[in-house]
């Protein structure tokens, strides 16, 4: 592996030995901490979010869940 840091990007190398979903999986977490450095919600506001997530997500699938 090799890392390289300079004023404007991080670059990675990794062997191909890593698997396809690994690597996406990687990716994956590290867009994310990309936007959220860039985000100005608050944790109380995206606490929120989530909460009206979950009832929506329970809401819609409580039947298929609990027979």
């Amino acid at each position: 592996m090799f890392i390289a840091r300079n004023d404007s990007e991080i670059v990675i190398r990794l062997s191909t030995d890593i698997s396809k979903s690994a690597f996406k999986s990687i990716v994956d977490y590290l867009n994310y901490l990309e936007i959220a450095s860039k985000s100005k919600a608050k944790q109380k506001d995206v606490d929120k979010l989530s909460r009206e997530v979950k009832k929506g997500w329970w809401a819609k699938n409580r039947k298929r869940l609990i027979k």
